[in-house]
């Protein structure tokens, strides 16, 4: 096994876990603080999160033999900004993510309800995706509008470095708000004490508060958004590389360590698509059967980030809000882009499609409950109405 190990999957490995975590950290940042989290139970989340893709990741490639990367639900933390606190603070939240964990393991245990998932049809979960990143990828221009001087340098960095090198732009782009915020901002005298104090984060326990209101808002989107944008399409990947990944033993594993982890304050675990993707390329080692050391590698240092989450918390909360949500704006704009494109690629579903993404981002809530679920509904009656209209014509 050991004999499989090369330089190519080593820095793929650590390119993978580096690129991972720093590229979308801010996004489930964002999400967390949206709920009600303090600073401490984001850094638990993000401790339990990493842990959690670290096991996973190691355990599922060395036994299959490829590169199963796991990775945070990044669209799901998009939702989780979208939709802000809920009745009940930070601890109904938490049991909207139990639930959904056990959502998950049910998907991978009984395949019914994984089939149900893959009826949704593409273009309206598409447009639920596209309307919950909007919010998030509007973020950078109001940046520049809060404050040229310290907005203008993030976006111009992304936009440079993603016209060359794609996958640097998102980290090339935290480099830039680094520099603005120690160059820009007024920091405190003891900002290294600061950091020093919170770089080794505390599991969190947080009692859950389960909730009618936040299984529908919260726990009931995040599994939708989890499993079509990130769990399916990470079989796909895998399979498109010519492996044969085992859905459902992975989906219920992954459900089963995202309800664990959901009591430390974390968002669920999922299978990867980008990184996967990365460790299952010709880029990782000529020959596939070698690829998943870089997934091993890649998941093994996702802990030792995870161990330091904390310091970089504390560090980047001492920028203006509207700056950090610039970083993960800008690292959300491909997922929009691609999930925009497909949701308008079929000209029947384009009015469903459009409706759904409308309610979904107007923010709107209905009964107390958010726009993401209420525009997976209209979309899904719109489709209803026009088959039966075609039918009767």
């Amino acid at each position: 096994m050991l004999k499989d190990l090369s330089p190519s999957t080593l820095t793929m490995g650590l390119l993978t876990a580096f690129v991972g975590f720093v590229s979308s950290f801010a996004v489930i940042m964002q999400g967390l603080q949206a709920m009600g989290a303090s600073p401490e139970e984001i850094a638990s989340a993000l401790l339990a999160v990493c842990i959690a893709q670290s096991v996973l990741t190691v355990f599922f490639s060395l036994r299959h033999r490829m590169p199963i990367m796991m990775a945070w639900t990044t669209p799901g933390g998009a939702l989780l900004a979208a939709t802000g606190a809920i009745e009940g603070g930070f601890p109904a939240a938490v049991g909207a993510f139990v639930l959904c964990g056990v959502m998950i393991t049910l998907s991978g245990l009984f395949r019914p309800l994984g089939q149900m998932i893959r009826r949704i049809p593409a273009p309206i979960a598409n447009a639920m995706l596209a309307g919950i990143l909007l919010s998030l990828c509007l973020a950078p221009v109001k940046a520049v509008a809060f404050n040229a001087a310290l907005g203008l340098p993030i976006v111009l960095t992304w936009m440079v470095v993603v016209s060359r090198w794609r996958l640097w732009a998102v980290p090339a782009a935290l480099g830039a708000f680094a520099l603005v915020l120690v160059f820009g901002v007024n920091l405190p005298d003891d900002v290294f004490g600061q950091i020093g104090a919170a770089i080794h984060p505390n599991l969190i326990w947080v009692p859950p508060l389960f909730t009618w209101h936040g299984f529908i808002s919260v726990g009931l989107p995040l599994f939708i958004v989890t499993m079509a944008s990130q769990n399916i399409p990470g079989i796909a990947i895998l399979k498109a590389h010519n492996y044969e990944p085992p859905p459902g033993p992975l989906f219920a594993s992954t459900g089963i360590f995202s309800t664990i982890i959901a009591f430390f304050g974390s968002v669920p675990v999922n299978l990867a698509a980008i990184t996967a993707a990365m460790c299952a390329s010709e880029d990782a080692h000529p020959d596939p059967k070698r690829r998943y050391w870089a997934a091993v590698i890649g998941g093994a240092t996702y802990t030792v980030l995870g161990l330091i989450a904390g310091g970089i918390i504390a560090f980047v909360s001492m920028a203006p809000p509207i700056l950090l949500q610039a970083v993960a704006g800008l690292g959300l704009i491909g997922a929009f882009s691609n999930a925009a494109f497909a949701a308008w690629r079929e000209p029947e579903t384009r009015e469903a499609a459009a409706i759904t993404f409308l309610v979904t981002a107007s923010g709107a809530t209905f009964a107390g409950i958010s726009g993401a679920f209420w525009g997976l509904v209209a979309g899904a009656v719109m489709i209803g109405l026009s088959k039966v209209m075609k039918k009767s014509a």
